[in-house]
């Protein structure tokens, strides 16, 4: 891959990263604990701000995720490894990494 390539993808993961962080920023208040004061909030409504903890948590738990696949993949491009699979060394379709710059597996791999 050319150095044009490897810039385009490294502008992308990059800006992924900050969508990443904005969005946990945004997603903070939602996993802040639930109180049970029965005065304030019927228990329906306590329902509801659990429920909607546990996704707020969930969600932050897919973007770390997320977050550590799109680092991974700013150290394959600062190794020179970028492009090519993590378990069979072939290198990975353009249109793959178009799709989804974070990739470590090419088709093959990632079929089984």
């Amino acid at each position: 891959m050319d150095e044009a390539g490897q810039q385009k993808f490294r502008e992308r993961l990059a800006a992924r990263l900050t969508d990443l962080a904005e969005g946990e920023a945004l997603g903070r208040d939602g996993k802040k604990v639930v109180t049970l004061d029965q005065q304030a909030v019927g228990r329906l409504s306590r329902m509801d701000a659990l429920q909607s903890q546990a996704m707020a948590q969930a969600a932050s738990r897919l973007r770390a995720a997320e977050e550590r696949r799109v680092r991974a993949a700013l150290a394959r491009l600062d190794e020179g490894e970028f492009g090519y699979c993590t378990d069979c060394g072939e290198e990975i379709a353009p249109a793959r990494l178009d799709q989804d710059p974070s990739v470590a597996l090419c088709i093959s791999c990632a079929r089984g």
